[in-house]
């Protein structure tokens, strides 16, 4: 994907959001490379700090549809901010994430898997019975060192930072990322 096509991206989103607050904004959805099926996650930050983050890992729908739906959710749904309002609009920045396909890791150990991973380069998602999370590649930013990244990771499923378990099962992914 090229830089245009990101810049692309970054305007859908941005015009899904505003569109939500009543603010009409036009975006070119014409290409037909947005009805290719994909998953992406858009990230909202306001004066460079997190304010939202929604996305989903498989693609289960056309590009522009899960660039639209994961914008407006990462702006009114992620439920560790209240919903954007529209004198933020103008304050906010939007990243949007392309997610390549999830490989399953082999792994003998925490140990195997913390050696395994490319720091800056995987997204990682940590799956264990019900808990799940994701990291997209863009957290290694604050987390740069592989066993604290997988501590964050377990605790954002809901478990201890500890915690390992013969059933824990990691996948891998990459991105392509547009910044506004």
């Amino acid at each position: 994907m090229s830089a245009e096509q990101g810049r692309i991206l970054l305007s859908i989103a941005r015009a899904a959001i505003s569109s939500a607050l009543n603010i009409p904004r036009a975006a070119d959805e014409s290409a037909a490379w947005l009805s290719d099926y994909g998953a992406c996650f858009v990230t909202l930050t306001r004066w460079g700090e997190l304010r939202g983050c929604i996305g989903t890992l498989q693609a289960r729908r056309c590009l522009l549809d899960d660039v639209r739906c994961n914008a407006v959710a990462a702006a009114f749904h992620d439920p560790r901010f209240l919903p954007l309002s529209a004198p933020e609009l103008g304050e906010i920045k939007i990243e949007v994430s392309l997610l390549s396909p999830a490989q399953e890791m082999i792994f003998s150990s925490e140990a195997d898997a913390l050696n395994q991973l490319h720091p800056h380069v995987d997204g990682v998602i940590f799956q264990c019975g019900s808990h799940c999370s994701t990291f997209l590649p863009q957290v290694w930013e604050q987390l740069p060192q592989p066993r604290e990244f997988m501590a964050h990771l377990k605790h954002k499923a809901g478990l201890p930072t500890d915690f390992w378990s013969p059933e824990v099962k990691l996948s891998r992914y990459t991105v392509k990322k547009w910044k506004e």
